[in-house]
């Protein structure tokens, strides 16, 4: 049984549905997000609400282009982050061990008042888990093109089914 590109573009959303709780519970088990896992996660809560209004019935073409979109970009952010995190380049400064210039901090600015909360700040170039030598980034980045892939495939899909209507209409 052939699944039409509906159903791909809601299995894609799914996938999204999924990788996004996956964060969320690596979170709740005490693995804090740094700043461009947060990013990550914005394109799979896109992924998630188009796949909420594939349902609603809008025309289907764009929405699946736009799906498609949005995995991709997850998937090119956690492509970045495994290469900031790996030491292929540098990532952005507001999250990895390049920092801030603290040649102008006084020791008051460096260390925190005793009533100060402990720093929340977590690396973006430090892996925090990773499994069969790939960290979160990485697994997200494949799965995040795997699911790039349905989207494609799903609006192929479509694409060619509008393309024989229109040709049926012709004649």
């Amino acid at each position: 049984m052939a699944l039409s590109s509906k159903q791909l573009g809601l299995i894609a959303a799914g996938g999204s549905a999924v990788l996004l709780l996956a964060a969320f519970l690596f979170q709740a088990a005490g693995y804090a997000p740094c700043a461009m896992c947060i990013w990550q996660r914005y394109p799979h809560a896109i992924a998630i609400a188009i796949g909420a209004l594939l349902m609603v019935g809008l025309p289907i073409l764009p929405l699946l282009m736009a799906g498609a979109a949005a995995a991709f970009v997850t998937a090119g952010i956690g492509m970045f982050h495994t290469g900031v995190e790996r030491g292929w380049w540098e990532g952005p400064t507001s999250c990895t061990g390049l920092g801030l210039d603290m040649s102008n901090l006084s020791a008051a600015d460096l260390l925190p008042s005793a009533s100060s909360a402990p720093s929340a700040l977590v690396m973006c170039d430090e892996v925090a888990w990773e499994f069969l030598s790939l960290s979160m980034a990485s697994w997200n980045a494949l799965w995040s093109f795997l699911l790039a892939g349905l989207w494609v495939l799903a609006f192929a899909q479509a694409w060619r089914a509008s393309r024989s209507r229109e040709s049926a209409t012709a004649i």
